[in-house]
């Protein structure tokens, strides 16, 4: 069978027959891959424990005439032990499999940008971001705007999403795509706490530096907008991001 390495993130596992799982992975080089993992649920298995969620994994696969089979794992972060410790950051890091789950949809095409993020803000649940630590939910919130802004949904935070008006605008519209003018906000329409929106625009670019001096209440606010604008774009709601503890 012809071969390939690639490395890449555990994001879900499936039991197959008695002995055997199927992992899928989102790659460096080719995306989103489900591939067999033979004998991995038996107590003999060396290398079963590498393919858990959460795994950052160094992988070789076997070409397959359906699924690829997985030959050999070498772990490279194992950001399953400490992340399976602490349920609030276990929490999140389930919202961030799930959602990269979903926005790559197309299997063995290429998503580098999408890995990237996903590995990234893994790495910063578990040992901080490049400004120190900060809380897991903040953490979440930015992977979530900026991974549904590669998808190309990116929530507009200058300018009125309706009309292009600048801003700065008061009003949040998830539906509409981000910040609204007096003439354009639909009913209902959250207003924006002073704060919030220079909050929502560091964790889009990823300021951590910004972030530094962000109160509780704003967070909050913040959380909620990010939660309601990544389930507009995705028609549906996030499975796992009920149970985080904001």
């Amino acid at each position: 069978m012809p071969t390939y390495r690639d490395e890449g993130v555990v994001l879900r596992t499936h039991n197959l027959g008695e002995a055997d799982r199927i992992i899928t992975v989102l790659s460096r080089r080719h995306g989103k891959v489900r591939a067999v993992a033979r004998g991995v649920r038996r107590t003999s298995s060396k290398w079963g424990a590498r393919l858990e969620p959460f795994s950052h994994v160094d992988l070789q696969f076997a070409t397959g005439r359906t699924l690829d089979v997985i030959t050999e794992a070498v772990t490279l972060h194992a950001w399953s032990e400490p992340l399976c410790t602490d349920y609030n950051r276990y929490t999140v890091g389930h919202v961030l499999l799930e959602t990269a789950d979903r926005l790559v949809s197309v299997e063995n095409e290429p998503a580098l940008h999408q890995y990237r993020l996903l590995a990234g803000a893994l790495h910063a649940l578990v040992t901080g971001t490049s400004d120190g630590p900060r809380p897991s939910t903040l953490v979440m919130d930015s992977y979530l705007l900026r991974a549904v802004a590669t998808a190309g949904f990116a929530p507009s935070l200058d300018g009125c999403a309706s009309c292009g008006t600048p801003g700065p605008h008061e009003a949040f519209s998830p539906a509409a795509g981000g910040l609204v003018c007096p003439r354009c906000r639909p009913p209902g329409t959250a207003q924006v706490r002073p704060g919030t929106l220079a909050l929502l625009s560091a964790l889009l670019s990823g300021d951590w530096p910004a972030t530094r001096d962000a109160d509780a209440p704003t967070m909050r606010q913040a959380s909620g907008l990010v939660a309601a604008f990544v389930a507009w774009h995705l028609e549906r709601g996030l499975r796992t991001i009920e149970h985080v503890s904001r």
